[in-house]
């Protein structure tokens, strides 16, 4: 059988290569054996897990100080960093152009009232005349209604008379008249009722202007209201007790109404309350199921080396934020111990989340444990100084640390080499091999092409 002088040269290559790498692990497991063991004795004592992440320091209110007025600054009397109390003066424009607008809503309502004590009066005054007239004119006409049925009765019994030829024909023509001159006078009293309707109505019309008036004066009295308050807005007192944060402006500077302007008015200062101090972490998507309210937290901050601050979860983020296909919840931490003061709203800090802890719990060191067919091992020294594999059945680990739920009892001796169990591969001999046989088919497969 002819064979080729490439694949030759291949075969050669790839057993090379196989020496190379046996004379390799060979070294490897020479080098292992002749590491040096470790032992450590199972002690009790407590083992925290915790999630990492960092955060920044927020106070518990910030509130922006603005003016309902526009106008020039003529007092600040605080600065950054300054206490202040609740109703304490803040900041003080110049109140000229309000004073003039609360003079000139005086001047109205002065005037408004003065012309509703007019249209009072007289209003009082056709009250009087209406009740006056009225009274006269049912008198006048009770008079005409009497005269006239007298005056129609007398000439009634003259056309008797006359009939019987017992009076003359003047005499009855002239009671006929008298009848008639007092029928009309009849007529013309009650049209002066008529008439003394129109004037109920004009008295009706004065009412009506008093009510108008009396709506000027409350008009006037509203203006006036409104321009003392922006008398009063012209000053800016603190709503709260805190520290001056921020201030944006200087003595002289005219700034615009926060109420009035479109873009919403210049901020003048930031009062932050720090009687309660909080810190804002961003916790990874992946571990934010092991974080619930009330867990103790950890904290520090690079500007306190040395120093540790504790906390609580006081509020977990409903919805994610993410940057970059990056997802991160946003935790709320309130800050406990007498030396929280230390940090100031947006410092950096580092966060360690306790999710789970045990003050009293077996532990060995985490390099001494192994996996082996998904089952835990450790190594123990029995009688004579030799190495017992053992299962155990695993807690929380802090990495550093691993807990023995069972499987060993204080006081035992593991034993393990330092950075054996780092690497799964190394801890499985049934996978190294495996690994191995599969690298020599590949290179003799290889070679049969």
């Amino acid at each position: 059988m002819f064979i080729k002088k490439n694949d030759i040269i291949f075969m050669l290559s790839a057993v090379f290569i196989m020496a190379g790498y046996f004379w390799s692990c060979d070294s490897n497991k020479a080098k292992t054996e002749t590491e040096e063991w470790s032992h450590a004795q199972v002690e009790k004592g407590p083992v925290r897990v915790a999630v990492s992440c960092t955060g920044r320091v927020v106070s518990n209110l910030d509130v922006e100080i603005k003016c309902k007025a526009s106008g020039e600054i003529i007092k600040l009397p605080f600065d950054i960093s300054d206490q202040v109390k609740k109703g304490v003066l803040l900041v003080e424009l110049d109140p000229v152009d309000e004073q003039r607008k609360v003079k000139q809503a005086k001047i109205s309502l002065a005037s408004s009232q003065a012309k509703l004590k007019q249209k009072k009066v007289d209003l009082q005054i056709a009250e009087k005349d209406l009740a006056i007239e009225r009274k006269s004119i049912e008198v006048a006409l009770k008079s005409a209604k009497a005269k006239a049925n007298d005056a129609r009765a007398k000439a009634e019994r003259r056309k008797y008379l006359f009939e019987k030829k017992l009076t003359a024909l003047e005499t009855k023509e002239s009671m006929e008249t008298a009848a008639v001159q007092a029928e009309v006078d009849l007529e013309n009293a009650q049209i002066r009722i008529e008439e003394l309707e129109i004037k109920a109505k004009e008295v009706e019309i004065k009412r009506q202007d008093v009510k108008l008036a009396e709506a000027q004066v409350e008009t006037d009295k509203i203006n006036l209201s409104l321009a003392e308050q922006l008398l009063q807005d012209t000053k800016v007192y603190s709503p709260i007790d805190g520290v001056i944060s921020e201030r944006n402006v200087q003595s002289g500077q005219i700034i615009s109404s926060g109420i009035s302007n479109v873009g919403g008015g210049t901020v003048v200062m930031v009062v932050s309350d720090l009687s309660r101090m909080f810190v804002l972490a961003s916790v990874d998507e992946s571990d934010i199921g092991q974080v619930e309210l009330g867990q103790d937290v950890a904290i520090t901050a690079d500007a306190f080396p040395g120093k540790h601050f504790s906390g609580k979860i006081e509020r977990i983020g409903t919805k994610g934020v993410n940057v970059s296909n990056v997802v991160t919840f946003e935790v709320k931490i309130e800050l406990l111990g007498a030396n929280k003061s230390l940090l100031k709203p947006e410092m950096t800090t580092n966060i360690k989340i306790i999710v789970a802890k045990k003050e009293e719990a077996l532990l060995v060191p985490s390099e001494a444990v192994f996996s082996k067919e998904k089952q835990h091992f450790v190594r123990t020294l029995i009688d004579g100084g030799d190495m017992k594999e053992r299962p155990v059945q695993v807690g929380i680990s802090d990495g550093v640390f691993t807990e023995i739920v069972s499987g060993l009892n204080e006081g035992d001796t593991v034993v393990y080499r330092q950075g054996e169990v780092s690497s799964r591969w190394r801890t499985d001999p049934s996978k190294q091999n495996l690994s191995s046989r599969r690298g020599m088919r590949v290179l003799f497969g290889s070679g049969r092409r």
